[in-house]
C-alpha cells in the first residue's frame, strides 16, 4: 500500500466539494425567490471558499497531511472533510454530509477509472488545484497558500517511479472498491450499472506515448522489422498528441478534474459522441443532469439566528419523505428496485442504531491503528486553525 496517497485524496476530494458549494451557491445568490435571495449574497459566497480553502491549504496542515502515512478510512476521511466545510460560516447536518461525501467519492472514482495512466493521477489532482486557485484569485495570501502547497507536492511527487505511481493507484481502487453508491445521472447517461458499477467504454484516446492498437509488427533476431500485420481493436482510438503539464502553471490536456458544474468547463469524457476534430457547443446533458440533481439534493438553505456580524448558515437534505422521493426520481424506481433510506431518523431507531454501531466501533478502531486513531493530529491541527 502506498503512503502517499493521502494528500492526493483529500486535495482531490476537497476539490470536488469545493466545485459542489460553489455551484449550490450561486444557484442561491441568482434565485428568483428574493426573500431566499437576501440569504446568500456573492460576499458570502467568497467568504465560504476563502475560508474553506485557506484552512485546507494552510501550511502547518499541509505539512502534516504530506508525511508518509497510511490511507485514511472512509470514516475518518468523512470527519476530516465535514470539520474542514465548517471551518467556514456554513454548517451542513449529517445527512447532508453523507451525501455530499458520497457525491464526492463517486466523482472521484469514476476520475480514477478513466485515468489513462498512473502518472496522471497527478494532472487530475492539478486540475482540482488550478480551479481552487481560480476560486480565490482575489485573495493573494490565500492564493499564496496554494501555490505553496502546489510546490510541494511537486517536489514530493517529481522523484515517484512508474511503479510507485501503480502502487498508489492500486491503493486508489482498494479504497473505492466497496462504494457503489448509484448516482442518478451516471445511471441516466449509462455509464453506471444498476448495481453502482461503473461501464468504461473500449474505444478513446490511449495514454500519451501508447500505440493505437490494432497492428502487429514483427521482427528478426538482429532487431529489424520484417512485417506488419493489422487486426480489429475492437474499439476507435486515438493517440495524444501531447503530454500534459505537470508544472505549477500549464495546459493538463486532460480533462479529468476539472469542475464539471461550470458552463464553461463542460466534461469531456470518452463517451462523448461528437466526431474528432468538431467541438460540440450544445450544453454538455451529463452537466446539466448534475445541477439539475444537485439542486434536489440540497434543497433549502437557511440562515441560523446568530448575530449579523457573524452569520452562518445550515444546508438541510431529506427533512421531509416528499424531499426524499424527488431527490430518488420516480423514473428510476421505474426501472430498478430502489431502496429508500429515511435521512433523518425517529429517536428510537436511532438509538438501536447507536446500540448495535456501538458493539463494532471498539474493535474497528483497534483494526485501524491499535495506538491511536487516525487522523486525530489532523483534527486537532484544524481546531487550532
Amino acid at each position: 500500500m502506498s503512503l502517499r496517497t493521502l494528500p492526493l485524496v483529500f486535495i482531490n476530494l476537497g476539490g470536488e466539494m469545493l466545485y459542489i458549494l460553489d455551484q449550490r451557491l450561486r444557484a442561491h445568490n441568482t434565485s428568483e425567490d428574493k426573500s431566499e435571495k437576501g440569504v446568500w449574497s456573492e460576499s458570502d459566497r467568497r467568504r465560504v471558499l476563502n475560508d474553506i480553502v485557506g484552512t485546507m491549504f494552510s501550511k502547518s496542515f499541509m505539512d502534516e497531511l504530506l508525511k508518509p502515512q497510511q490511507l485514511y478510512s472512509h470514516r475518518t476521511m468523512k470527519t476530516v472533510l465535514t470539520r474542514l466545510a465548517h471551518t467556514s460560516i456554513m454548517r451542513l447536518n449529517p445527512a447532508s454530509m453523507d451525501r455530499l461525501y458520497e457525491l464526492m467519492i463517486m466523482a472521484f472514482k469514476y476520475q480514477v477509472f478513466l485515468c489513462p495512466r498512473p502518472k496522471d493521477l497527478l494532472l487530475i489532482s492539478y486540475n482540482h488545484i488550478d480551479t481552487i486557485r481560480e476560486f480565490v484569485r482575489d485573495t493573494p495570501v490565500v492564493m499564496n497558500q496554494v501555490d505553496e502547497t502546489h510546490r510541494n507536492i511537486i517536489e514530493v511527487y517529481s522523484s515517484l517511479s512508474e511503479g510507485q505511481f501503480q502502487l498508489l493507484r492500486q491503493t486508489l481502487l482498494i479504497f473505492f472498491q466497496d462504494m457503489h453508491i448509484r448516482v442518478s445521472l451516471f445511471l441516466k447517461n449509462q455509464i453506471q450499472n444498476p448495481s453502482g458499477r461503473f461501464v468504461l467504454t473500449t474505444s478513446g484516446p490511449v495514454p500519451y506515448g501508447a500505440d493505437v492498437p490494432g497492428l502487429i509488427r514483427t521482427f528478426d533476431l538482429r532487431g529489424r522489422e520484417v512485417s506488419r500485420s493489422e487486426f480489429p481493436p475492437g474499439g476507435t482510438y486515438s493517440g495524444l498528441v501531447r503530454e500534459g503539464s505537470f508544472d505549477l502553471n500549464g495546459d493538463r490536456v486532460l480533462r479529468l478534474g476539472r469542475n464539471l458544474y461550470r458552463v464553461e468547463h463542460p466534461e469531456e469524457t470518452q463517451t462523448s459522441r461528437t466526431p474528432s476534430g468538431q467541438r460540440d457547443s450544445t450544453p454538455n446533458p451529463l452537466a446539466k443532469e448534475e445541477l439539475n440533481q444537485l439542486a434536489r439534493l440540497m434543497g433549502s438553505m437557511k440562515a441560523e439566528n446568530v448575530p449579523k456580524r457573524e452569520p452562518r448558515f445550515r444546508i438541510n437534505l431529506f427533512t421531509t419523505d416528499q424531499e426524499e422521493e424527488a431527490a430518488s426520481g420516480g423514473e428510476q424506481e421505474a426501472m430498478f428496485q430502489v431502496i429508500n433510506i429515511q435521512a433523518v431518523q425517529d429517536q428510537q431507531a436511532a438509538s438501536e442504531l447507536a446500540r448495535i454501531a456501538g458493539q463494532f466501533t471498539d474493535e474497528e478502531e483497534k483494526l485501524e491503528n491499535p495506538s491511536s486513531n487516525k487522523g486525530d493530529d489532523l483534527l486537532a491541527m484544524m481546531d487550532d486553525l
